[in-house]
């Protein structure tokens, strides 16, 4: 599927906080677990990035920690994905600790192998084994769990296929800034979570994602399909 390009993601969030705007959906869509998202922007049609009731983008890509290549299309267990580079000196950071933290609510609700995390880097040059095993360490992620794999795309040309042009998390390479020496990023934060047909039930704005709430979503999802 493919989406509208990269700050489109950006400037709909700043446009429809600013106006205060909320969703209005037609009706519940097939494949879903959860109702439909009430903090949403808008339509999931209308959105740079798949949501709720939408299918997840396929997706092929490398986890140079582990050695293995996630395929989307292959996953048989509930999802976060995200679009993150691990030299953020701000979102990114605040986003991947916090998700950490969802990490140790689901394996405390017995979840860990119903359930995976994938970051998924758009710095590659940069985001290598070494520095993403060191983010690892820095927050606390357990590797170990076998449940969080940090995908990096070979290139950054391959990188703004999937993270922007499939999943519709904008980025744009910026020159040296006072944030970060070198190059940053402007960047959409949205983290998404899919259930295991690939259907996405939540799209989460924002790196101050409420910890309970998304380990709860998860856990509905996943006793919903462990019932079927």
């Amino acid at each position: 599927m493919q989406r509208r390009a990269v700050l489109g993601g950006i400037a709909a969030a700043t446009i429809g906080a600013t106006a205060g705007c909320t969703s209005v959906l037609g009706g519940e869509p097939e494949g879903v677990v959860l109702g439909p998202q009430e903090d949403q922007l808008a339509d999931s049609e209308d959105l740079a990035y798949p949501a709720y009731g939408e299918p997840l983008p396929a997706f092929e890509l490398r986890d140079p920690i582990a050695g293995i290549t996630i395929d989307s299309e292959a996953l048989n267990r509930t999802a976060i994905v995200t679009g993150v580079f691990t030299y953020c000196p701000v979102e990114c950071g605040i986003l991947l600790r916090r998700l950490v933290g969802v990490q140790r609510r689901v394996a405390d609700a017995g979840l860990t192998d119903e359930t995976v995390f994938l970051p998924i880097t758009f710095d590659p040059e940069r985001d290598d084994a070494a520095a993403l095993r060191e983010n690892a360490e820095t927050i606390g992620v357990d590797l170990d769990a076998g449940n969080w794999h940090y995908l990096r795309p070979e290139s950054p040309e391959r990188a703004k296929a999937i993270v922007e042009d499939r999943l519709g998390i904008g980025f744009e390479k910026t020159t040296e800034s006072e944030r970060l020496p070198g190059y940053d990023f402007t960047h959409a934060v949205v983290t998404l979570l899919v259930n295991p047909d690939g259907i996405v039930e939540r799209a989460y704005r924002g790196e101050q994602i409420d910890r309970d709430r998304v380990a709860g979503d998860i856990e509905t999802v996943v006793e919903a399909f462990d019932e079927e």
